[in-house]
């Protein structure tokens, strides 16, 4: 079995994560790493859902075809980078992303900004891996 390269740092004397994510993740021995641009949502038929809780769905399909071609999974997500345009809802885009890594814990910042190089774009997301 291979041993794991990526461990989720949370020290005792910092509180604990505000959501399901890791403070820090610690990556050694890796040999391969995967760094993406923003994964935007669109759909391979080049559509883009009105709904931001389909396009985080789009997104986490997009991010998991890039995955599946380097040979990973979610659990070699080390960093999840979130952009979501302000005043749209949060709830959605967290949900999707913890229904993709499970249990598994990533470094994770999300940022509100108040546009997207595409109007129809409300949220996209950058992701390095690691194996």
């Amino acid at each position: 079995m291979q041993q794991p390269v990526n461990r989720s740092l949370t020290p005792s004397s910092m509180a604990a994560p505000a959501a399901n994510y890791a403070h820090a993740v610690l990556s050694e021995s890796a040999t391969r790493w995967l760094h993406t641009s923003g994964v935007v949502p669109t759909a391979p038929d080049g559509s883009t859902p009105d709904d931001i809780g389909e396009q985080a769905a789009v997104v986490w399909r997009n991010i998991a075809a890039l995955l599946a071609e380097a040979d990973m999974g979610a659990t070699d997500i080390v960093s999840i980078t979130t952009y979501v345009v302000a005043g749209e809802p949060l709830g959605p885009v967290m949900a999707a992303r913890d229904a993709f890594v499970g249990d598994h814990r990533a470094a994770s910042t999300l940022v509100t900004v108040p546009e997207l190089a595409q109007p129809q774009w409300r949220m996209e997301i950058a992701i390095v891996a690691a194996r």
